[in-house]
């Protein structure tokens, strides 16, 4: 059977224009190990993406496999409305040891948009149950990604995805992001001051009475080309939310799970948010499962009898399944157990280093930024001037396209090539890895 052609058929894949697939067909995988994949006719591809971020600990991680295996022999779903089982229970215990200080109370939900819709309804709520009810509004930073549901893309910024949709969101506030690698302010990352923070300031001023929570992509935009900010800016925001009463919602869908080289990228910063979003590598990219966590304060606002109207009517189907809960927890395991974490920050210095002496003076990087394994390559057609390349010539699409051939799956954010491979990843995966890249590059722009 012609797999490529009936999937085609049927088949409306993410974030695609289908025209390309009739260039660039879908590529059929039929197994995966460790960071690789294979398709159908034997190829093997270096997952170096994560399979969208999500794939923490790498594919068919036997742990994992027999965690979910078991539970699948014991319970698959129950309801999640005045009913629990022991999985969740044991994953809220555990979390609550990892977590940011002070986040207590778990809502799960079925993917990282409805964790950040849940967080946005959830501030809103409080709000209004506190009697801040002038305080309607959200704030986000531009260039923001935060997921696909109407709320989650009203707090997004960036136009491929909301431009279009505009006449259907909720009217925000947006700030003027960091961007550190074409910085107005001439400062470096490492030892600035952060003083394009004066735009979140001048925002709080005008705004920050009417604005019920400030949603962030802590230290890493992603969608925005893994961009990379000081932990020194959350501080900032931490106390500035906290002068003008504005609930600080932390997405970490993309950066927990020691993406950032810490468990979460708040930790970074030695503050919390109020509410904090988690998804893709809670449970190693295996099932959807996301969770909404928040303070007891947040909390005790929405608990009161029933007939007050108080309670947060928000639900999934899916919510705390089982299946996912499992999964979950073989992830805490192997990263405690097998001391993840600590050993991927060693594999991170390598990583960079082999990046900066492959492609550090190449003619048109201008910037090889990373944070934990996360390792972004800013394409510039003037390295100097740090202009960047006409997005029409899709630059970052072709040397895709090139990878894929040397079995690399290297998918680019516009300019922006990256790599995020799931913590497990070893230095003879990653020295492929970088050759295939290099490879593809120069015979894209050499």
């Amino acid at each position: 059977m012609d797999w490529q052609k009936e999937d085609l058929k049927y088949i409306w894949h993410p974030c695609s224009q289908m025209k390309d697939y009739e260039e660039l067909p879908p590529i059929i995988i039929k197994s995966g190990q460790g960071v690789h994949l294979t398709d159908i006719d034997g190829k093997d591809y270096i997952d170096i993406v994560s399979s969208w971020w999500c794939n923490l600990l790498g594919h068919c991680n036997l742990k994992i496999n027999k965690a979910i295996t078991d539970q699948l022999n014991t319970l698959e779903h129950v309801i999640f409305a005045n009913f629990s089982h022991t999985p969740a229970i044991k994953l809220c215990q555990r979390l609550a040891d990892v977590v940011p200080a002070g986040l207590t109370k778990f809502n799960f939900s079925d993917n990282g948009s409805a964790a950040v819709e849940c967080s946005l309804k959830m501030a809103f709520q409080y709000c209004y149950q506190t009697g801040n009810t002038e305080k309607t509004k959200f704030m986000c930073l531009s260039d923001g990604y935060h997921g696909e549901t109407i709320g989650a893309l009203s707090v997004g910024t960036l136009d491929l995805y909301a431009k279009i949709y505009k006449p259907m969101l909720m009217d925000t506030i947006r700030i003027d992001a960091p961007d550190c690698f074409r910085c107005p302010y001439g400062k470096c990352r490492d030892d600035c001051e952060c003083e394009c923070f004066k735009k979140a300031e001048e925002a709080f001023e005008k705004h920050g009475k009417e604005t019920a929570g400030m949603i962030i992509e802590p230290l890493l935009q992603g969608s925005a080309g893994m961009r990379i900010y000081p932990p020194l800016y959350l501080k900032k925001l931490r106390a500035l939310c906290d002068e003008y009463g504005v609930i600080l919602i932390a997405d970490e869908i993309a950066t927990g799970f020691g993406r950032t080289g810490k468990m979460f990228a708040f930790d970074h910063a030695g503050v919390s948010p109020d509410i904090m979003c988690i998804s893709k590598g809670l449970t190693g990219g295996y099932m959807p499962m996301a969770i909404t966590i928040t303070t007891d304060k947040i909390y005790n606002a929405f608990y009161s009898d029933y007939n007050e109207g108080k309670a947060f009517m928000h639900s999934h189907t899916y919510s705390g399944n089982p299946l996912g809960c499992s999964a979950a927890l073989a992830v805490l395991d192997i990263l405690n157990e097998d001391k993840i974490i600590e050993k991927a920050d060693k594999t991170a210095v390598y990583l960079h280093g082999a990046l900066q002496d492959a492609l550090g003076t190449h003619k048109n990087v201008g910037e090889i930024r990373h944070i934990g394994l996360i390792n972004a390559i800013e394409l510039c057609e003037d390295t100097i001037t740090k202009k960047g390349f006409d997005t029409k010539l899709r630059v970052g699409y072709s040397i895709y396209k090139k990878a894929l051939e040397h079995g690399l799956i290297l998918r680019p954010l516009g300019n922006v090539l990256y790599f995020n491979p799931p913590l497990i990843i070893e230095k003879n995966d990653i020295d492929h890895a970088i050759k295939k890249c290099v490879q593809s590059i120069h015979e894209i722009l050499d």
